[in-house]
C-alpha cells in the first residue's frame, strides 16, 4: 500500500522512464522492499539536476521517496556502483527483463527474492561472459514465473500430479502445465530427469545460481518459456523481442 512517510536508502532499479513535463520524468522503479512503484523525478531533465546522470536503467541505485499518491515523489537517488552498463545483445536482454517485470508485477507488491534474482541477472548481463547470457535469461524467466504464481511444479504432471518418469519426454505448455509429449512431438521437449533437475534447482537456497547452472544444457527450454510468457503477458510478441527481430533485418 502507498505510504505518506518518507522511505530512504531503498535498493532499486529504474525499469522505464517517461517524459512528464519539460523538466521532469515519471519513473517505473523496481525496489527491493516495496516492489514496483511509480515516482515523479522533478527537474530530472535539467542539465543541473543531480538526478540526470543517475536515473539509468540496469544500474543499482539507492533511492529515497515519499508521498501517499499513486505516483510518489523521488527525493534522492545515488548510484551504488560496481555495475557496468550492458551493451549490444546484453542491453536488449536487460530491456527484455524490464518489460517482463512491467507486464507481470502489480504495483506496490514487494518481491525481495525476485529483486535479488533480477540484480543477479543484471550483473551477468554487464559481465564479459557472453556465453552466460541465455542461461541468465532462462533462469530469470523461471524464477519470475514461480514468484508470481504462474509456474507449475516441474517434477509432476500437472493434470494428474503423478511423478515424472526420468526417461520420458515432457513439455511445458501454457494451458496444460507439464504434459507428456505425444509420439512424434518430442522435438523441443525435455526428459523427465531434466525437469526434475530444474525443480531441484528452483528449490535450492540460492536458486538463481542453481538454475543458471541447470539451464545451460537445456536449449529446448527457450521456446517453451517464450510461449508461456507471451500467454500470461497477453501478447503475441513482446516489444523488446520485436525490436530485436527488426534489428536483425537491417
Amino acid at each position: 500500500m502507498a505510504t505518506s512517510r518518507r522511505i530512504g536508502d531503498e535498493p532499486a532499479f529504474v525499469l522505464h522512464r517517461y517524459d512528464w513535463s519539460e523538466s521532469s520524468l515519471i519513473l517505473e522503479v523496481f525496489s527491493r522492499h516495496h516492489g514496483r512503484i511509480a515516482l515523479v523525478a522533478k527537474g530530472a531533465k535539467r542539465p543541473s539536476s543531480s538526478f540526470r546522470p543517475v536515473l539509468l536503467p540496469l544500474q543499482p541505485l539507492r533511492i529515497a521517496f515519499g508521498g501517499d499518491a499513486e505516483i510518489r515523489t523521488l527525493k534522492g537517488a545515488e548510484w551504488v556502483g560496481g555495475q557496468v552498463m550492458p551493451t549490444g545483445d546484453a542491453l536488449l536482454s536487460g530491456y527484455y527483463l524490464n518489460e517482463l517485470l512491467l507486464r507481470l508485477l502489480a504495483r506496490d507488491d514487494a518481491h525481495p527474492r525476485l529483486f535479488d534474482t533480477y540484480a543477479g541477472a543484471v550483473h551477468v548481463l554487464g559481465s564479459e561472459h557472453g556465453e552466460a547470457l541465455q542461461p541468465a535469461l532462462r533462469a530469470f524467466e523461471l524464477l519470475l514465473l514461480r514468484e508470481v504464481g504462474l509456474l507449475p511444479a516441474l517434477d509432476l504432471q500437472t493434470s494428474t500430479l503423478e511423478a515424472l518418469r526420468p526417461s520420458a519426454r515432457y513439455s511445458l505448455v501454457p494451458e496444460g502445465g507439464v504434459v507428456e509429449a505425444a509420439d512424434g512431438q518430442e522435438r523441443g521437449s525435455l526428459a523427465g530427469e531434466q525437469w526434475m533437475a530444474l525443480q531441484a534447482a528452483l528449490d535450492d537456497p540460492a536458486p538463481f545460481g542453481a538454475v543458471l547452472g541447470a539451464v545451460g544444457s537445456m536449449p529446448e527450454l527457450k521456446g517453451q518459456l517464450r510461449q508461456l510468457l507471451h500467454y500470461h503477458c497477453g501478447v503475441a510478441t513482446l516489444r523488446t523481442r520485436q525490436l530485436l527481430l527488426d534489428l536483425q533485418l537491417l
